[in-house]
């Protein structure tokens, strides 16, 4: 039986989703949880990787599971496993050729920015403290420029080898404020390694008035020649949903 698992999770405890020679990886832990029900490993295949310190509301995996409970009580069987900070939040049956990668067709990320001289208490370690006054237009403006379809090479990070593919589609980039809270919402058919940290950083830093808006563009249009080096910390980064 292969089951669909949407997972929450705060990400500072964990070096990650993915399985690291540590142990602490949100991969590492799911399977850890799956082997204390099943007495072997049940391998978790994600939606995509998540870098140390991001958070997520709604990752989504899938597993092949026997009958080692009964159905309704997977979820709560996994969750009596796993640390409090990971939680299974759905658990459906999925077709036996769905794959919780290679069908997903669209993802929405938020970024926030914590825009004020002080930085709250219990925001620390969940938005990036930026005290520096950011021209909301302008911000927009640059990010008006980075939707659509683009090779998105000069906004992604090396893993160790290149992306073969790096042409991406921004379908849009919300910016607004609530007080002192600027979020960013990325919804795009997916992102490269650091792209969304990357984009911010450099949104931010002409929002910032430390680049002309045109950096953005040449970057976008160079993308073989140039590459930004301005990432956003990754604890103000969420992973809010996978479509299918």
């Amino acid at each position: 039986m292969r089951l669909k698992l949407t997972i929450g999770y705060d990400g500072r405890p964990f070096d990650g989703w993915q399985s690291q020679a540590s142990g602490n990886g949100v991969q590492d832990r799911l399977e850890g949880a799956l082997k204390k029900i099943c007495a072997r490993r049940v391998v978790v295949h994600g939606a995509g990787r998540t870098d140390a310190g991001v958070h997520v509301l709604a990752q989504v995996a899938h597993i092949d599971v026997e009958n080692e409970v009964p159905y309704d009580r997977w979820l709560p069987a996994i969750n009596a496993n796993l640390p409090r900070e990971i939680r299974v939040l759905r658990c459906a049956r999925a077709r036996k050729d769905f794959h919780a990668r290679f069908d997903a067709t669209r993802k929405i990320y938020t970024y926030r920015i914590w825009n004020h001289a002080v930085h709250a208490p219990l925001e620390v370690g969940r938005s990036w403290h930026f005290f520096h006054p950011l021209d909301l237009g302008l911000l927009r403006g640059c990010a008006d420029t980075l939707t659509g379809t683009h090779d998105f090479a000069a906004f992604a990070a090396n893993r160790g080898r290149p992306d073969e593919d790096t042409t991406r589609t921004i379908f849009s980039i919300g910016v607004r404020r609530h007080g002192p809270v600027v979020t960013l919402t990325f919804d795009g058919s997916g992102f490269l390694y650091k792209m969304v940290r990357l984009l911010t950083g450099s949104l931010v830093r002409c929002a910032q008035g430390r680049a002309e808006p045109d950096w953005i563009l040449r970057l976008r249009d160079s993308p073989r020649k140039m590459k930004t080096s301005f990432a956003a910390p990754a604890d103000g980064l969420y992973l809010v949903r996978v479509f299918y």
